[in-house]
């Protein structure tokens, strides 16, 4: 059974999850965790619904085979196709990016007018619409498929003259859309935010999804009690392909230097 000191395991389809694991290790220091990027089968976003299930199910065995205490689905794409089936068949809790992000924007908006960007994968879900009108009834969703955002942060063409060319494009829909808030719907997305920012109205809210999930994780474990007692978490990462091309890349996702990353293949 995991206890307190176990870890949290976080998954992706491959390195945008690690925006989520920056903001846990922000946040919650003491936390140790194993991170598992799906490399080999990367993008979700263009797969089905069946697929990325069966994929899901297959990484939380093996973080649950780790003894993880709780568990992030930091995939869009994943969180709005599987969640609902991975908690249903796991006792441990498990915590998705669309709910958090979704609450936080509710709680920020004004108008109740509310921008969404993502994946195609994503957008066409409409899991964030759904969320957001069953925790603000009142709200008016604008929505956009931004898919060269993720091509743009792995390349590190977050900043400067093709990124703004790019997200111009992109957010041109909400310059006349009256949005107050946007939710950047991709774990992606938090390396472009100077540039998408720079492109709203002064008055539309960013939303910091990586933000809002760990502050939901540190609530869950303050709740149950499984709040870690150590002194310095650790980080162990996994990948299914390239594992030197992930470390190439890790350190601009997570803000710090990644050490060994461990290859595993799960077919």
């Amino acid at each position: 059974m995991p206890g307190k000191n176990s870890p949290i395991g976080v998954f992706d389809s491959g390195l945008g999850g690690l925006t989520v694991v920056h903001a846990l290790r922000q946040r919650l220091p003491a936390e140790s965790i194993i991170y598992f990027g799906d490399t080999a089968r990367v993008p979700y976003g263009t797969k089905s619904a069946k697929t990325v299930t069966h994929f899901s199910l297959q990484i939380v065995e093996f973080l649950i085979q780790r003894q993880v205490k709780l568990i992030v689905v930091a995939c869009n794409t994943a969180s709005a196709v599987a969640l609902s089936l991975l908690q249903q068949n796991n006792t441990i809790p498990l915590v998705g990016v669309i709910e958090p992000g979704a609450r936080a924007a509710v709680a920020a908006t004004l108008s109740h007018h509310i921008g969404i960007i993502g994946t195609r994968a994503t957008i066409n879900s409409n899991a964030y619409t759904r969320t957001l009108q069953e925790l603000d009834p009142d709200s008016r969703i604008t929505s956009a498929a931004c898919p060269l955002f993720v091509p743009l942060a792995e390349e590190g063409w977050a900043d400067g003259k093709i990124a703004e060319l790019v997200a111009q494009e992109y957010l041109a829909p909400f310059q006349s859309s009256n949005i107050d808030t946007l939710i950047p719907g991709c774990t992606h997305y938090p390396l472009l935010k100077k540039t998408i920012q720079s492109l709203l109205p002064d008055h539309v809210t960013l939303i910091d999804s990586p933000q809002a999930v760990a502050a939901e994780v540190a609530s869950i474990l303050k709740n149950d009690g499984i709040a870690s007692d150590s002194e310095a978490g650790e980080l162990q990462c996994f990948v299914s392909d390239m594992p030197q091309r992930f470390e190439e890349l890790a350190q601009r996702f997570l803000g710090e230097p990644l050490g060994q990353v461990t290859l595993l293949q799960l077919d």
